[in-house]
């Protein structure tokens, strides 16, 4: 994101450019006849990206056993990704405006899926999480760009049905991750998590190639380097401490310290965006009641939505007893029920409204995630995960609407930027944060000390979920706002 004062750009056609004494826009008059082959291919492309966050978490049982990993490092395997992916996003999104869109997805594209490769190759943690953060900041410049085509491509119907497809990969793209995982790791083995991206990117990449429309660039001028590193060190300190606290506690004085850090750099983030002439987020656009919120469901959901499926992956693994691939077709239900509820959300918010349809959700997600606290095994988790993704979906489609009704057309794009950048986030957090609250089940797989991890975990997606619906209520505007 720029600058107001100084200009205002789209991360994707180069629609409108803003300055302190001159505003220009031009809107296509008739819409591009190759957008929905475009939108399915920028869909398929970024639902291997939600894919790549989930898909990895029924491997990693055996990830870790074969390659030695222990619970911090599995969790970075996850959290890596994510934590890249969302601390770059904002950067990535940059130099769709320098060298436009159609450059920015293909060359994220091709770095993602050689990154794919050699994560599958590796043998050891160093070249696994180096990989992961690669394919993190490939994930990063593909992904902003590729919403804000999709949003600039479709208009009013049309936009809200692309939109919802694209909410509908989001949520449930993480749930068929678990279910692919477990097919994968169940076949022919971790490894091949990461190998299944490398001829699906290839082909989604020559065809993007041909029908990808080439848009005009927006911008000129640097990459905000300094703001990237700014803000990725802030969120990777706070992650570190999530994941560190599951073994040392939260009142550890490097805990602490760590978090503190975290809280310094944000500072920094923000002071340095004030002052530098091209940054990658304007402060002003945070301060938007709609976008707040939008940005703040989004996080919510997807922290929520991982948080869990690393959870599952676990429980039903190490608790249960069951292999990959039955632990992956556990989860089909959780992947239906979440696709089903972000395809209906698209009906009901134009009827219920935003506020309300994220109060309900949530407090269906909130009586979810309870079940598997007062009734253990399999069934009892299954069950409870299910009916709390039938909440989760829909969030995904009210964040991207709420965060987006309201923002001009020159700021589609950057908007877009900022909503991927809480999922990202989002994810990061959840896998951290429920890694932290069930740290006992997850070093221990027997015995009580074990299953009292599990239930503290979901008692805590439970507060999570029932004081976010509190906070959603306040924070979104009311339907005829």
């Amino acid at each position: 994101m720029y600058n107001l004062n100084i200009a205002v750009r789209l991360s994707d056609e180069g629609l409108s450019v803003m300055t302190d004494t001159e505003t220009t826009t031009s809107a296509p008059q008739t819409p591009h006849p190759m957008r929905w082959p475009a939108l399915g291919l920028l869909g398929l492309a970024q639902l291997m990206l939600i894919l790549d966050i989930t898909v990895v978490a029924i491997a990693l049982p055996p990830m870790g056993a074969e390659l030695g990993l222990d619970r911090a490092a599995l969790t970075w395997v996850v959290s890596g990704y994510a934590l890249t992916f969302g601390s770059l996003m904002l950067l990535g999104g940059r130099p769709a405006d320098l060298f436009g869109p159609k450059r920015v997805v293909l060359a994220g594209l091709a770095i993602f899926t050689a990154a794919s490769l050699a994560a599958g190759l590796a043998t050891g943690a160093p070249l696994l999480l180096t990989a992961r953060i690669a394919q993190g900041a490939g994930a990063a410049m593909l992904s902003p760009a590729a919403l804000s085509v999709v949003v600039r491509l479709f208009d009013g119907d049309e936009r809200n049905r692309a939109l919802g497809i694209w909410s509908a990969l989001g949520g449930g793209g993480a749930a068929l991750g678990v279910l692919m995982g477990g097919l994968i790791t169940a076949g022919p083995g971790w490894a091949w998590v990461f190998f299944i991206n490398v001829p699906v990117g290839l082909i989604v990449f020559v065809l993007l190639a041909r029908i990808l429309p080439r848009l005009p660039r927006a911008a000129t001028g640097p990459l905000d380097i300094p703001g990237a590193a700014l803000v990725a060190a802030a969120t990777g300190a706070l992650i570190y401490a999530l994941v560190r606290a599951g073994d040392h506690g939260w009142v550890n004085a490097a805990t602490v310290l760590l978090v503190a850090a975290a809280a310094a750099a944000y500072v920094g983030f923000a002071a340095w965006q004030r002052r530098v002439a091209a940054p990658l987020m304007d402060l002003r656009l945070l301060g938007r009641r709609p976008v707040v919120a939008g940005t703040f469901v989004i996080a919510v959901a997807t922290a929520l939505m991982v948080g869990v499926f690393f959870l599952g992956s676990f429980y039903l693994q190490d608790r249960q007893g069951h292999g990959a691939l039955m632990t992956g077709v556990l989860f089909l239900p959780v992947a239906l029920l979440t696709m089903a509820s972000a395809t209906v959300a698209g009906t009901l918010i134009g009827r219920m409204g935003a506020r309300l349809l994220a109060v309900a959700a949530l407090a269906v997600a909130a009586a979810g995630f309870l079940v598997p606290v007062f009734w253990s095994g399999t069934t009892a988790m299954v069950t409870g995960v299910s009916v709390a993704a039938a909440g989760l979906g829909a969030l995904f489609v009210v964040a991207s609407a709420t965060a987006l009704a309201s923002v001009a057309p020159h700021e589609a794009g950057v908007t877009s930027g900022i909503v991927s950048t809480f999922h990202e986030f989002g994810a990061s957090v959840g896998a951290a944060a429920a890694s932290t609250a069930a740290a006992t089940s997850i070093a221990v797989h027997t015995g009580a000390q074990a299953a009292s991890g599990f239930d503290n975990a979901f008692l805590a997606a439970t507060g999570t979920a029932a004081a976010s619906a509190v906070i959603a209520a306040w924070l979104i505007p009311a339907k005829n706002q």
